[in-house]
């Protein structure tokens, strides 16, 4: 059964205690990684009989089969797909920046340049359950920002093919390759190359330990997105609140995985009870009851606080991946929100309107990384270089002072690197 803790009364260190993974795969990632750079292919067949049961005889998942697995979804989740798609394109094609210039009447020109990296990889989790919304997710902005080549990882299942609305949703994104293969394996030969695995400047998306652990391993190689922990949920709600579907959206996240966190904070110990009484009611007629069984009672939690923005306050400390404000009024309390992932506005937007349909993505930061850092976007997908032109005249006018800025630096080749260009005048 979920807690409920009366802010003020419990310690600071259990309201906002968080779920630690606790197994230590980094020996294991960090071998699998080494086997990969020395084998390429060879190994990456091996670790997918081992690890997904599944023998092939070629990586790489063709035309052919994302043909046929077209064909095999549902034409009414085809167009669900296409639907979420536009959604997400539509959202961010907002996000696109371009580079700008300053011209100076000196003779000086500074600017920036916006450049999409030449190749980005996406993993696309495919162990308990298929994420085609991951797909969409990773690859739109990556298309959006003008990457040249954006290669997909995904496990296959044990016939050798992957699950055919993962492919759906791949040919509708329009990811350019698609690679069957899974875990560190899979990270480590995007960040590395292999016979078939394309070499890539960013990997982004979501995985297990396993994955988390060798995005953190091949950083400084390649660029990462961020290293995803536990799914979270945190919603702020009042007295007016309906228990039930304050229940359900915390399930949305409980079901994820065992580790997941799902925290209600409110005013109304009232609504608190209620919504403990619907989660236990709702619990056992969950697919995946037992995951969001353990969720609940290891990591979910009730905390009551004295007023909203009391609560509030709480939520900027958690800074959680999810937050929903089940308010009435929500855009007077936006500007409160400082330290959240992805925001879900009022009483009739629930956190799944954002993994599926909406626009906004769903690659989120956990772990209260939202204090540092932001969802997935455009901004991934791209770089930024900065040039520098002065005329004769305008470094003439200058040469001096940066000499002096130099020599005060204790670098007199710096200094002289200004200067020696006006020497014979």
């Amino acid at each position: 059964m979920i807690k409920i803790l009366k802010y003020g009364e419990v310690g600071n260190k259990e309201i906002f205690a968080r779920a630690v993974p606790t197994v230590n795969v980094e020996d294991t990632v960090a071998e699998i990684i080494r086997n990969v750079r020395e084998r390429g292919d060879a190994a990456l067949l091996e670790y997918t009989e081992k690890f997904d049961k599944a023998r092939l005889s070629s990586l790489k998942v063709t035309a052919e089969e994302i043909d046929e697995a077209f064909s095999l979804v549902e034409p009414e989740f085809i167009e669900i797909i296409k639907k979420a798609a536009a959604n997400i394109r539509r959202y961010h094609e907002k996000q696109k920046k371009s580079g700008f210039e300053i011209k100076g009447n000196d003779g000086v020109i500074i600017g920036q340049r916006v450049i999409p990296v030449d190749c980005a990889g996406l993993y696309v989790p495919g162990g308990t359950a298929a994420y085609p919304s991951t797909v969409l997710m990773d690859s739109i902005p990556a298309k959006i920002a003008g990457v040249g080549e954006v290669v997909m990882v995904t496990p296959p299942q044990k016939n050798g093919k992957v699950n055919p609305v993962i492919l759906a949703a791949a040919k509708i994104a329009g990811i350019d390759t698609i690679i069957k293969v899974g875990g560190a394996q899979a990270i480590a030969a995007l960040a590395y190359g292999t016979e078939s695995v394309p070499k890539v400047d960013k990997i982004v998306g979501p995985g297990n330990a396993f994955v988390a652990e060798a995005k953190k391993q091949v950083y400084g190689v390649v660029s990462i997105d961020m290293i995803a922990g536990p799914s979270e949920i945190l919603v702020v709600a009042d007295g007016k609140s309906n228990p039930r579907h304050v229940a359900a959206d915390l399930l949305s996240q409980a079901e994820h995985d065992r580790m997941a966190s799902a925290v209600l904070v409110t005013d109304s110990f009232e609504l608190a009870e209620k919504v403990s009484e619907a989660l236990e009611s709702q619990i056992p007629r969950l697919a995946r009851a037992e995951i969001a069984r353990e969720s609940i009672d290891r990591n979910g939690k009730i905390i009551v606080a004295d007023t909203l923005d009391a609560a509030i306050a709480i939520a900027n400390e958690i800074a959680p991946e999810h937050l929903e404000l089940c308010i009435d009024n929500p855009f007077d309390y936006l500007d409160k929100i400082r330290h959240a992932g992805s925001i879900f506005m009022g009483r009739n937007c629930p956190e799944a309107l954002g993994d599926y349909f909406a626009g906004p993505n769903h690659t989120l930061p956990t772990s209260g990384t939202a204090k540092f850092s932001s969802p997935l976007s455009v901004d991934d997908f791209v770089k930024k270089t900065q040039y520098t032109y002065y005329t004769r005249d305008a470094l003439r006018a200058v040469a001096n002072d940066v000499a002096f800025f130099a020599e005060k630096e204790g670098l007199g080749a710096h200094a002289k690197s200004a200067t020696v260009r006006f020497e014979d005048e």
